[in-house]
């Protein structure tokens, strides 16, 4: 019988507290680290249930080391004297057969099982996940470059040590964008919803039932994306939008309307947008605009006309990076292709290009 289900971060606490720290109090004392579980898995945003045990779960854990000498002393203390079980699940992982890449506790010891404490350096471990060492500071073009998911595994998560401070310092400085960049995500966001908007009742009008709620969805996606920016929430990707827009303060009054709109309900869609354009407003970042829905030319289902806000934004914007670069946005407002949102490479390539922006004189 599997031992009781624990939350990931509660067992990668319980992995530092019961086992790792007792070895580096006992055997390296005078070794200075950070341990902390970050980065990957739906743990780390605190949305792990017990169907997330079947693969790429359990006791699991980052120490970050800056001297290669140390990092190679508590890999070998790890390596031999682990306990092989915390709070009754393994510590260690054995490769899924016919699997690539995915790892399955080792229920029953076998000798090929592997550990799941990471040591590593931290700004080599940046690099790694997000393409660049925000301990070196963060560019404008950085923020841009970064799926919002990536970010947000770096400041989610839970620091269980940090005597130094070099992990929770790395961490403030990616809590959230700056205004500016802020002001430009937003209206970027907004853009997107002010591209399709009308098309909803237009596919309904038509007779198209099939392609306005297809229509209607994607607009809905856009709008629980926006809520989280607007509460100043990193989205995360597609397979935890819904679980993290529930948890936003104020979710509970736009959720059933978004509910109705993805049912193509063109008034619930107007009176959402409507309420997210408030909460706009109310942030400050750009000059407040009549919130109320209205006729989309003379046709008779109404909409926000949401471009009123991204101009409104990108009218504030000051930073010279930002100032007539293309509405697109961040990599991930711009494409949802996994491929390339789970390659720094690739994402660094594209998020942090001209992407067509007028060359400085």
């Amino acid at each position: 019988m599997p031992p009781r289900f624990l939350p990931g971060l509660d067992l990668a606490r319980a992995l530092h507290t019961d086992a790792v720290a007792p070895l580096m109090a006992a055997y390296l004392p005078h070794t200075p680290y950070s341990a902390a579980l970050v980065g990957p898995g739906s743990e780390v945003l605190g949305l792990d249930t017990e169907r997330s045990t079947d693969h790429d779960w359990g006791p699991r854990l980052h120490l970050f080391l800056s001297d290669a000498r140390d990092r190679a002393r508590v890999r070998e203390l790890l390596a031999d004297r682990l306990p092989d079980r915390v709070r009754g699940w393994p510590t260690r992982f054995v490769p899924a057969t016919g699997d690539p890449g995915v790892r399955l506790l080792d229920h029953a010891g076998s000798p090929e099982g592997r550990h799941g404490v990471d040591v590593a350096d931290l700004g080599a471990w940046c690099g790694t996940w997000l393409g660049f060492d925000p301990a070196r500071g963060v560019t404008t073009a950085d923020w841009l470059a970064t799926p919002a998911q990536r970010l947000a595994s770096v400041v989610g998560g839970a620091v269980f040590h940090d005597p130094v401070g070099d992990l929770a310092r790395l961490r403030r400085r990616l809590t959230w964008y700056p205004d500016d960049v802020w002001r430009y995500v937003l209206a970027c966001q907004w853009r997107r919803v002010a591209q399709e908007e009308p098309f909803v009742g237009r596919c309904a009008e038509a007779g198209d039932d099939l392609g306005a709620r297809v229509v209607a969805a994607g607009v809905v996606r856009d709008l629980m994306r926006l809520a989280l920016l607007l509460g100043r929430r990193y989205p995360p990707y597609a397979k935890w939008l819904g679980s993290a827009f529930a948890r936003l303060p104020g979710s509970g009054g736009i959720a059933p309307l978004l509910s109705r709109a993805v049912r193509a309900d063109t008034g619930a869609l107007a009176r959402a947008c409507s309420l997210l354009a408030e909460r706009q407003n109310d942030t400050g970042l750009a000059a407040p605009l009549d919130t109320r829905p209205r006729p989309f030319h003379s046709r008779p289902y109404p909409v926000l006309d949401a471009d009123r806000f991204t101009r409104a934004l990108l009218d504030r914007v000051r930073d010279p990076d930002l100032r007539g670069r293309p509405p697109v946005g961040t990599v991930d407002q711009f494409t949802d292709h996994s491929d390339v949102l789970t390659a720094p490479s690739v994402f660094r390539a594209l998020g942090g290009s001209d992407l067509g922006q007028d060359p400085k004189p």
